[in-house]
């Protein structure tokens, strides 16, 4: 019977370690996030900063991945403070209410032939929605590369400003529902 109980702790133990290997976490020091927000008259680009992340990664799929992105660190390209001070207020993504977003990873495609679909949902003020976005992996000697160009319908979590969905006669101010997310995320082990 203490050989029986003795195994089933190990076997327990061992398939523990087994399956916490497959747990990859973001380098938030060389992933980035690049945004483009487009309106009528031009655009505006800026980075924001991935706070902390990881992703379960098996038989070449996404199995689930939680990511933090510190809105607090959004900034836009040519250092326009009045725009950046913009993007922080209750306008568009009320930093000093919701501090961070999160994206949660529920699953993707086989990335057998380097590229897939990701599902999972995006949290923005508080706001949650379903998200699918296709991704390429690289394997490289510092970990697993993936690139990604995911568009977020901004109104979809209360951030209407400027939308021409909403409002009326705001002929050359409209700014377009939609911004982009340029990603390259790094996950080792």
């Amino acid at each position: 019977m203490k050989n029986l109980f003795l195994f089933i702790v190990l076997f327990g133990f061992t398939v523990g370690i087994t399956n916490g290997q497959n747990k990859m976490a973001a380098d938030t020091s060389k992933t980035t996030l690049a945004w483009l927000g487009e309106k009528v008259t031009g655009q505006h680009t800026g980075t924001i900063k991935l706070q902390s992340g990881w992703l379960d990664w098996q038989d070449n799929k996404i199995v689930s991945g939680e990511f933090i992105i510190d809105m607090a660190s959004i900034n836009e390209s040519a250092r326009n403070a009045m725009l950046e001070k913009h993007l922080k207020s209750d306008d568009f993504f009320s930093v000093s209410k919701f501090p961070t977003a999160k994206l949660i990873l529920t699953g993707s495609e086989s990335f057998e032939k380097g590229t897939a679909v990701v599902k999972g949902t995006l949290t923005i003020k508080g706001i949650t929605n379903p998200i699918e976005f296709k991704s390429n992996v690289q394997k490289k000697d510092d970990g697993l590369w993936f690139y990604s160009n995911i568009t977020v319908d901004r109104t979809k979590y209360n951030i209407k400003y400027g939308s021409g969905s909403f409002f009326d006669n705001l002929g050359d101010k409209v700014i377009y529902d939609e911004f982009k997310l340029k990603v390259a995320l790094l996950v080792k082990k």
